[in-house]
């Protein structure tokens, strides 16, 4: 993929009709310009992604051994922290690690898009971007600058781009509803996250096509993953109120905080977990595992996939040919809150 040249001063004061002099001015905050002219200014220079670092312009010639790692994920829930959420750190410290094995250093990088730009974010040899979702503004800015990029799931925007490595959610989804089926399920509801990406998206295509396949009436309902375990309980209300009362067999939730939210909305409308409804997560946390009972999980295979990313990043960045798309396996953990079989 070949570089952009990238902007200069000289394009931005072009554009906005003023001296080189005065774009200095303007974004460094000295000299005697209007705050009027400022502004103007720096709206040109943030539209037209101006990179004022000089050293950031240098490095986008030449390799550094450094890739960026943007968590799309993270970025759209406000929280680089969320409480009992571990899929994301060792995500993180998985690829890293094997990273520095290969030779190569991890940047960690909020949303790209975001003003001001860490210096040299725009200068690395390329980006791990996770989850990217529908008409994500990172990819596009990775796509007019020509900087190598993969990501962790397919990119909804883009059918035709392999460059993505990620657990087979679809597969893992069918695995879950296969299991409260052998369990005694006849009727069961699925709780997706409200994200537009491939987790989510892709969850909710298999299960509908799995509800095809059973004759068994679906049931979807979505959760913002900012609402945490909040959200899960509002989602058990939801399903109460739209089933009248008359709870499905079992429930699917797709982020483990959601599940502990729904266990315990559960528990307030009076019904028992597994006894009454059985209850599942498509990511396993310290909410699944610490809940009473225990939540039935997936355990996402973060090492097999980071490895699959790096693969594929390399082989970006060398120019050559698209290694992917890799699908990897989550494993089941049955726990206490599916019966028996």
């Amino acid at each position: 993929m070949a570089r952009a040249r990238g902007v200069t001063i000289r394009d931005v004061a072009r554009r906005a009709g003023v001296s080189i002099a005065a774009v200095s001015m303007a974004l460094n905050g000295t000299g005697t310009l209007s705050e009027a002219t400022r502004v103007r200014v720096r709206a040109v220079a943030d539209e037209m992604e101006y990179q004022a670092d000089a050293l950031a312009r240098g490095l986008r010639r030449s390799s550094v051994g450094a890739i960026g790692l943007v968590i799309r994920s993270l970025d759209l829930l406000g929280d680089y922290a969320p409480e009992g959420v571990d899929i994301f750190a060792r995500f993180i410290g998985t690829t890293s690690s094997q990273a520095m094995a290969r030779g190569l250093s991890v940047m960690l990088v909020p949303d790209l898009t975001r003003r001001p730009t860490p210096p040299l974010a725009l200068g690395l040899d390329g980006y791990i971007i996770d989850l990217p979702h529908v008409g994500d503004p990172v990819v596009s800015l990775l796509e007019r600058r020509g900087i190598p990029y993969v990501t962790l799931g397919r990119d909804p925007d883009r059918p035709e781009f392999t460059d993505w490595a990620s657990e087979d959610g679809p597969a893992a989804t069918r695995r879950a509803l296969d299991h409260f089926v052998s369990r005694g399920a006849r009727s069961i509801a699925l709780v997706r996250g409200a994200g537009r990406n491939s987790w989510n998206l892709d969850a909710e295509i298999a299960y509908r096509g799995w509800c095809d396949e059973h004759r068994m009436e679906p049931y979807v309902d979505e959760a913002e993953e900012s609402a945490g375990q909040a959200g899960g309980r509002a989602a058990a209300e939801r399903l109460l109120l739209a089933r009248a009362g008359r709870m499905p067999d079992a429930v699917l939730c797709f982020t483990g905080r959601h599940a502990a939210g729904m266990l315990a909305g559960l528990a307030d409308a009076g019904l028992r977990v597994p006894a009454d409804v059985m209850l599942a997560a498509a990511s396993d946390s310290e909410h699944t595992r610490h809940s009473r009972p225990a939540i039935s999980a997936f355990e996402l295979s973060t090492e097999a996939t980071s490895a699959a990313l790096l693969d594929l990043l390399q082989a970006r960045i060398a120019g050559g040919p698209s290694l992917g798309p890799v699908l990897t396996s989550a494993k089941f953990h049955p726990r206490g809150s599916t019966r028996p079989g």
